[in-house]
């Protein structure tokens, strides 16, 4: 017997790491949301390597970033949603000293339904998602019909940036 579908609101996540066991990083985090309460697993990409993008631009010097993503149901708000990842992202080493530097995890909320909002700790959808081919070719993977409020279909705003993500072979990277 299946269990019981949680009825909440569906939410795309990103995740990035360039630092330490990327893969196994990410993987371990998608497993801790899953078992967040009010919230349900619903897909999650592969895992795709894209090269470090900082404040200034593609930094070929930078250690590469796994990317990932997963779609997910949950009856948590957007704001209590940003609280749990970030919790996960301090368990898991995340340090906050450099704007865009080199992490161990960055867990993103991308969109939160169709909801568009923003404020001192959140914007809905993601202000940069739209231009960011490391978080939608692992969610244009999960769900190809997907579409960024304000902004279009992921299909097409992927082709028009730079596609540099590249779906890796192993898990644990």
């Amino acid at each position: 017997m299946n269990a019981p579908r949680l009825v909440g609101t569906r939410a795309v996540i990103a995740f990035g790491s360039n630092l330490g066991n990327r893969g196994d990083t990410i993987n371990d985090a998608m497993a801790e949301i899953s078992a967040l309460p009010g919230v349900v697993m619903i897909g999650e990409s592969s895992l795709y390597e894209t090269v470090a993008v900082k404040l200034h631009g593609i930094d070929l010097d930078a250690p590469a970033y796994l990317n990932a993503a997963a779609i997910v149901e949950t009856t948590l708000t957007p704001h209590a949603l940003l609280a749990a990842l970030n919790e996960i992202e301090l368990r898991h080493g995340r340090v906050r000293e450099e704007r865009w530097g080199d992490r161990t995890l960055d867990i993103d909320v991308i969109t939160y339904g169709s909801l568009e909002l923003s404020d001192e700790t959140l914007t809905l959808p993601h202000p940069r998602a739209w231009q960011r081919d490391f978080v939608l070719a692992p969610w244009l993977e999960l769900d190809a019909d997907a579409t960024i409020p304000g902004r279009g279909r992921v299909d097409l705003l992927l082709a028009s940036t730079d596609d540099t993500a590249r779906r890796t072979r192993s898990e644990s990277m």
